[in-house]
């Protein structure tokens, strides 16, 4: 049995193009038909420049006569670019307790506000201690008054719901 040479990465160039007949894009755009792949090789290599399959799913597969190392240069700069501008949406967790104090309401509100302005999904945890397990109506209200105060900046992705002793709700920016 033949050992399988590994596929490289990218387009296939040049020698690496094995069909029959490739449509023809030269050097300047222009459109030269459907031409035999020999041909398109010749060429490429008369100009000093690379045949390039461009787009290796259509029939006859569309190649290009190119510089393939820029072209290889740019794509590369492209995908950087675009990784650049990209943002990782990530969870954020604020905890709570049933009996908050308003003034610590209000500074976890502040800080949820600037998760959402910042396109993050906030995870609150309304963490029950001993005795409160029996008041779970007051955690409840507390995230059903988040969920209200929050209803212009941000939609519910999990409803409240208990989980042992804690009460997790998960919020998502509009």
């Amino acid at each position: 049995m033949r050992p399988v040479a590994p596929e490289k990465e990218g387009p296939r160039v040049n020698e690496d193009i094995r069909i029959r007949e490739v449509q023809l894009i030269d050097q300047d755009g222009q459109n030269r038909g459907v031409v035999p792949t020999r041909d398109a090789i010749t060429m490429a290599q008369d100009a000093g420049l690379d045949l390039v399959e461009i787009a290796p799913n259509s029939v006859p597969p569309v190649c290009k006569i190119l510089d393939y190392g820029r072209f290889k240069y740019q794509n590369q700069k492209k995908a950087n670019e675009a990784r650049k501008k990209q943002h990782i949406v990530e969870i954020k967790e604020i905890k709570l307790r049933p009996g908050i104090d308003t003034h610590d309401y209000e500074v976890k509100m502040k800080a949820i506000h600037r998760f959402f302005e910042e396109g993050d999904k906030v995870k609150i945890t309304l963490r029950f201690r001993g005795r409160e397990m029996a008041h779970q109506e007051l955690g409840y209200k507390l995230l059903n008054k988040v969920k209200e105060e929050l209803a212009t900046l941000a939609k519910v992705e999990a409803e409240p719901s208990l989980e042992g002793r804690q009460m997790i709700m998960v919020l998502a920016p509009r």
